[in-house]
């Protein structure tokens, strides 16, 4: 009697089962323009290509399971988890996976980005290409970089929140960047609380003690936050010339490309 009635339950938990189903997943590179793609995730369609590329192989899966999820797919999940910053479900609606499925792929995704960009950001490059590439904007000549400040917001830490509260009123990181000519981060020092000055940041950086060593041969812009260094050229406070004017026309052009780039970011 016992051994019966365990095998209807079994039968009767085989029944109430829900059917796993497995949602269309489309390839949206392939189906969608250019203008829907840049919609969605703020990035070109080659643009997604040479990401994809580069990091392809840390989006494979070693699974028995059926239904893994496309690498490709993974990235553009990601991408639009990037650019909209809304809710999971949302993302995974769009893609046809799960909430969960989001989460672990972004971290998938972000780890890979990361991976590969420590061996992309370096600074100096070419130092010739980046000379060339800043006197072209304003003929200032040896600038081998654009060095700027930006804070980016963040929760509120549990430790030393207040160091954190920037001078705008909220919590957030002051991050260091040297940009080269095309917009493209070539340094990145991203440390310290946003309470910190950039000064601060750049007097306690790497970059600062190379420079000072002579190991780079060349000068960095940077706005009127910054000192005026042998290598660190600021805007002229007060000008009082014709040629002082000049200067800071030219300077203010050339050093643009760092708040561009910041706006792109």
């Amino acid at each position: 009697m016992a051994a019966g009635m365990l095998l209807i339950d079994e039968e009767m938990r085989r029944a109430m089962r829900r059917e796993r189903v497995f949602r269309e997943r489309g390839n949206y590179l392939d189906k969608n323009d250019d203008r829907y793609l840049n919609e969605r995730y703020r990035m070109s369609r080659g643009a997604i290509v040479s990401i994809f590329e580069i990091i392809k192989d840390d989006l494979l899966t070693v699974t028995n399971r059926s239904h893994a999820i496309d690498p490709q797919i993974q990235l553009l999940i990601a991408l639009r988890y990037y650019a909209k910053g809304g809710f999971l479900s949302e993302t995974g609606d769009l893609h046809g996976v799960s909430r969960s499925s989001v989460s672990c792929i972004t971290k998938r995704v972000t780890d890979g980005i990361i991976h590969h960009l420590r061996g992309m950001i370096s600074f100096p490059a070419d130092v010739l290409q980046l000379k060339e590439g800043f006197y072209a904007i304003a003929h200032i000549p040896n600038v081998v970089g654009a060095i700027d400040g930006t804070l980016i917001p963040i929760i509120a830490p549990s430790a030393d929140e207040h160091t954190y509260v920037c001078r705008k009123g909220f919590h957030a990181l002051n991050i260091q960047a040297v940009v080269d000519s095309r917009c493209r981060f070539i340094n990145i020092v991203a440390r310290w609380p946003g309470s910190v000055h950039d000064s601060f940041i750049l007097n306690n950086s790497n970059l600062s003690a190379v420079f000072e060593r002579r190991e780079i041969d060349g000068w960095l812009l940077g706005d009127s936050g910054y000192p005026l260094r042998p290598w660190l050229l600021t805007p002229i406070a007060n000008p009082t010339t014709h040629a002082d004017d000049r200067y800071n026309r030219a300077h203010k052009k050339t050093r643009s490309v760092v708040e561009r780039a910041f706006g792109l970011l």
